[in-house]
């Protein structure tokens, strides 16, 4: 697959000459944890280094953007990215971060995801095998199939003590007293409390196999990552590097990536490029100036440049509409954005003009829009906007619908509703079978006539 990357990158490569990888991570807020002598690494020589993904769905979501773009700056710094495909560890589950035992993945349904997670990560990172530092991927489930127990044990698990593994953070927060219920224990399984080791030995296999000296990842990762550093130090005497990331969060508390919908998703197919879009636009002040650090590639002066912009009118939403476009061109390449900006635009346009603006084939392939089919004879003998709202499903019930109106929260074909004693009839329609409903600000109805 060619190589998409970034349309707004140009100004990377410039400012990278002047800043070293860490030091442009670091203004960036995309450094957490870092061990002792990674930069000068980093400064030394070029250096391979991997991030695990989890193959837990057959997409990648927002959420893994930030290890993705980790591994693009590590390119484009001139080094070497390994992406791993956990295909063995997504069989025992990760503890970090998690309050209860996560169910385990059949094979099949593990090797689908796997084929999945490789095609997006090939989207984003240069695999071009003339160049030097090109990237690679992995799956440890290559070198751990033909691994017995026993093996295991001898060649790993007698390096690594219990005591190092029961003082990882990860393991403390998941065990406690012991209880039980007719359904079981509770606490940790003996298979999520190995997990450290087999990720341990993966950095262990791509130092030996890969000549990789560092590993990246979350923060929730971080005593992971050590035990992979300990585990090549205890094994063969060599020096291996680690740094972590932040995880991301919300300045209103609420869980990052997740919406009304779900997750949102990196695959267009399960988040369209325009809902993708839009939910980067709806990002609060604070939000969007933290992550147009992290997840653009815009230069410090850009960023300082468009946040005193922003400041001056927030209403205009500068920083919000300019983290959108970059992030959206980004995954989804810059055809995609402008149709999300496209569709953005004609959703949002003035009262006015917006009726005649829009071609069939507009509503016809409008993202982010709900599509549902209605009776036609029932719009021919004309009925009263509270049960058009009621039996096309946008409102619960009647009243909801009505309360709704009543607050100036619907508007037909971008006109907002006035009097709940309203009628649709054919004189409201959109090229004789379209009605455009938007409830609130944020959704937005297509029902058709059938």
């Amino acid at each position: 697959m060619p190589f998409k990357g970034c349309p707004f990158c140009l100004t990377f490569a410039a400012n990278q000459r002047v800043m070293s990888l860490i030091e442009e991570l670091r203004w960036r807020g995309m450094i957490q944890d870092i061990m002792p002598g990674t930069e000068e690494q980093l400064t030394k020589e070029m250096t391979t280094a991997y991030i695990g993904f989890d193959p837990t769905a057959d997409s990648l979501h927002i959420g893994s953007l930030v290890p993705i773009l980790l591994l693009v700056h590590l390119q484009r710094a001139g080094h070497k990215p390994v992406a791993l495909v956990g295909g063995a560890t997504g069989m025992v589950g990760d503890p970090s971060g998690k309050s209860e035992e996560r169910n385990l993945l059949s094979e099949e349904t593990l090797r689908f995801n796997q084929e999945g997670v490789k095609k997006q990560l090939m989207q984003f990172l240069e695999f071009d095998p003339s160049k030097p530092n090109c990237a690679e991927m992995v799956n440890n489930y290559d070198w751990f199939k033909d691994m017995s127990f026993l093996s295991f044990i001898r060649d790993v698990g007698k390096h690594i003590t219990v005591n190092y593994m029961m003082a990882k953070d990860s393991v403390k927060k998941r065990i406690g007293p012991r209880t039980y219920s007719g359904e079981g224990d509770t606490g940790m399984s003996f298979t999520e409390f190995s997990y450290q080791l087999v990720q341990g030995y993966d950095f262990y296999w791509l130092y030996k196999n890969k000549n990789c000296k560092l590993q990246m990842g979350g923060s929730d990762q971080w005593g992971n990552i050590v035990t992979g550093t300990e585990l090549i130090r205890r094994k063969v005497g060599g020096e291996a590097y680690a740094f972590t990331c932040p995880l991301i969060t919300k300045a209103d508390g609420t869980k990052f990536g997740k919406t009304e919908q779900g997750n949102v998703w990196l695959d267009a197919q399960k988040t369209s490029p325009y809902q993708f879009y839009q939910f980067w636009l709806r990002a609060s002040d604070p939000d969007a100036e933290k992550w147009i650090r992290i997840f653009t590639f815009l230069s410090l002066e850009e960023i300082e440049l468009i946040t005193n912009q922003h400041q001056k009118d927030p209403s205009q939403r500068v920083l919000q509409k300019r983290l959108a476009e970059e992030i959206t061109a980004f995954v989804h390449g810059k055809d995609e954005l402008e149709k999300a900006t496209e569709t953005t635009q004609k959703l949002f346009a003035s009262e006015t003009s917006f009726a005649e603006s829009l071609s069939v084939e507009d509503l016809e392939t409008m993202e982010g829009v709900i599509k549902s089919d209605f009776d036609k004879v029932k719009i021919d003998s004309g009925i009263d906007i509270v049960s058009f709202l009621a039996e096309t499903n946008i409102f619960p019930s009647k009243g909801e619908a009505r309360k709704t109106i009543q607050g100036g929260g619907v508007s037909i074909n971008r006109k907002k509703v006035e009097n709940v004693q309203m009628r649709i009839d054919e004189s409201s329609l959109l090229h004789s079978k379209y009605i455009l409903v938007q409830k609130g600000k944020k959704n937005y109805y297509l029902i058709k006539l059938a």
